[in-house]
């Protein structure tokens, strides 16, 4: 029996950008897209993110631990894999929501949808100087912080704010320091973790929210006339779902 031929795909290459890691990938294939396909018609944020951690698995061409990826490299390469495997342009639409009067002078929304083309391999990460990943509490006492992954939000993703965001300082703790030697996390009861969280003060809690408030972001800024009513915005446009197949 004669073997059909093979065919030949191409490969791409990418910085994380966590660490500069250069990693080569693959564009996904229709096998693949059956699968995005699956979980555009769930609506399921959750499911969403594990099929695109499962894409990047196969795509990926080198070793590399998807699952413990810092949110900002998994969403960064999930664009670029997007951008290799369908197109470079994405069709984007917002709705005007500046507030117009009618003729009766009501005041109502505007609601023009406007059209947007946004080249994803345009998009580069913004880095912000002042983010640091040692909080200093005191002279003596630290914390080195590691990036969260989706799987820490996926699973605190029920709870209040305040809440999940205490769980997730609790899980990217990577070791804390004092003058005499350093406490890694990995070695140390979790109990006793938060216990140290709980001791914190609300100045030494809002340093951490610095560290998540500063992380690299995978974000592009779009401004845009309304030529309905003039109004002039600038929107941001971030996140997975705003690229999804």
């Amino acid at each position: 029996m004669i073997k059909l031929p093979k065919l030949d795909v191409p490969t791409y290459e990418l910085n994380l950008i966590s660490n500069g890691q250069s990693v080569r990938y693959r564009p996904f294939l229709v096998k693949e897209q059956k699968l995005f396909l699956m979980s555009a018609e769930t609506d399921d944020t959750k499911e969403l993110v594990t099929t695109i951690r499962n894409v990047l698995k196969n795509c990926l061409l080198d070793e590399l631990d998807v699952d413990s990826l810092p949110s900002f490299d998994l969403e960064y390469l999930f664009m670029n894999l997007r951008a290799r495997s369908v197109e470079e342009v994405v069709n984007l639409k917002y709705k005007c929501n500046n507030n117009i009067k009618d003729e009766e002078e009501n005041e109502k929304k505007c609601n023009h949808v406007l059209e947007f083309d946004v080249n994803i391999l345009e998009i580069e990460p913004t880095i912000h100087e002042n983010h640091i990943d040692k909080i200093q509490i005191t002279d003596k006492v630290g914390v080195r912080l590691k990036y969260p992954t989706f799987e820490m939000f996926e699973k605190y993703d029920k709870m209040s704010e305040n809440e999940a965001m205490l769980k997730v300082l609790i899980d990217c703790i990577d070791y804390i320091y004092d003058d005499q030697q350093l406490y890694y996390a990995k070695d140390t009861p979790k109990k006793e973790l938060e216990d140290f969280v709980d001791s914190l003060q609300q100045k030494d809690l809002e340093k951490f929210k610095d560290f998540f408030n500063t992380m690299p972001e995978i974000k592009k800024d779009l401004e845009f006339n309304c030529p309905k009513c003039e109004h002039k915005e600038t929107i941001t446009v971030k996140g997975m779902q705003n690229f999804f197949v």
